[in-house]
């Protein structure tokens, strides 16, 4: 599948948006970027103390993302994961990608993603920020150019999902 665009695979902390994204990008033949990697060290030792960030914490990151998400529009593509709980973050994004970004938007049932969580080892965002996240998110809107994918089964069958939804979309 040769989409040639720029996709961010987003959600609340849990719902595998690194994991899918790896593999949505691995299929598709581009690069991936962790959106996690973007972040300043004081935003990262905020979460890490279970504090939430507030707007004025992202936009710093938003735009150290978006500036990846503009180098990979003119070079064929990318993927990038990062949370984009707000409509406000992810239209900094797309203003930022001339070619204009597709969102793929990992939903689940709050129990399944607490208890992925609880599972992983080395990640600085506890489980206790996961009801700020869920409480900060604004699902996409109809306006928005994505798709929302169940994180219900394995990887593989979300990143399948996640694939066949954005065939589907075309852009």
């Amino acid at each position: 599948m040769d989409f040639g665009r720029v996709i961010v695979v987003m959600g609340v902390a849990g719902t595998g948006k690194t994991t899918v994204g790896r593999r949505v990008a691995r299929a598709l033949g581009v690069p991936f970027a962790d959106g996690d990697a973007f972040h300043p060290a004081a935003n990262v030792e905020k979460m890490s103390a279970g504090i939430p960030l507030e707007d004025a914490d992202r936009w710093p990151w938003l735009d150290a993302l978006g500036a990846w998400m503009r180098a990979r529009d003119a070079r064929g593509g990318g993927v990038a994961a990062a949370s984009c709980l707000k409509r406000a973050y992810r239209d900094r994004l797309r203003a930022a990608v001339p070619g204009g970004a597709v969102f793929v938007h990992l939903t689940g049932e709050r129990a399944l993603i607490e208890e992925r969580m609880a599972a992983r080892t080395g990640h600085f965002m506890p489980v206790s920020l996961l009801d700020s996240q869920i409480a900060a998110l604004e699902p996409l809107r109809a306006d928005e150019p994505g798709v929302a994918v169940d994180v219900a089964g394995t990887a593989d069958e979300v990143a399948e999902r996640a694939l066949a939804a954005l065939r589907a979309y075309g852009g």
